[in-house]
């Protein structure tokens, strides 16, 4: 798993641009700033829809005034659902939605978790971290299915 001091792993990604689907580094994505990122088990699950996403969203500025240059949320979902998610949400431009579809930036960070046995296949485990210039500062990984030590307010505390 990937630690503290540790480089992001190299991938694409996928986001929204100006209404169509637009690949991204991981490398570029992180490059030059602080980045708060956080992973959900998935797009529309519960604690995802109804905690994890909202704190982000409602933190938003406080973070920005910590430091936080962007914020992300990846998920081991495609594209098409993470800028659906993204609008039922009203998230707007405070958090950038990055899709990992094919869980490739889970499974090199060591943060795949499987959940096959409940027909979800496999996902991101639930985490929060500081990611500057590339490299991770603060990395809180949840226990399975736990919602405690993820949220932008526990992060918020970590800048």
């Amino acid at each position: 798993m990937i630690k503290t001091g540790d480089k992001v792993p190299s991938v694409t990604l996928l986001h929204m641009e100006n209404g169509q689907p637009a690949p991204v580094s991981s490398e570029d994505f992180f490059k030059g700033r602080k980045v708060a990122l956080f992973g959900v088990p998935g797009a529309f699950t519960p604690t995802c829809s109804a905690q994890h996403l909202p704190s982000f969203v409602q933190n938003a500025d406080a973070l920005q005034a910590k430091g936080v240059d962007a914020i992300a949320c990846i998920a081991v979902n495609d594209v098409f659902v993470m800028d659906a998610w993204s609008k039922q949400e009203q998230v707007g431009d405070k958090v950038a939605m990055l899709a990992d579809g094919s869980g490739e930036f889970a499974k090199a960070a060591g943060l795949e978790f499987d959940l096959s046995a409940k027909g979800l296949g496999v996902r991101n485990h639930r985490f929060s971290a500081i990611i500057d210039d590339g490299v991770v500062q603060t990395l809180n990984v949840e226990d399975a299915g736990g919602y405690q030590i993820s949220s932008a307010e526990k992060l918020l505390e970590q800048v």
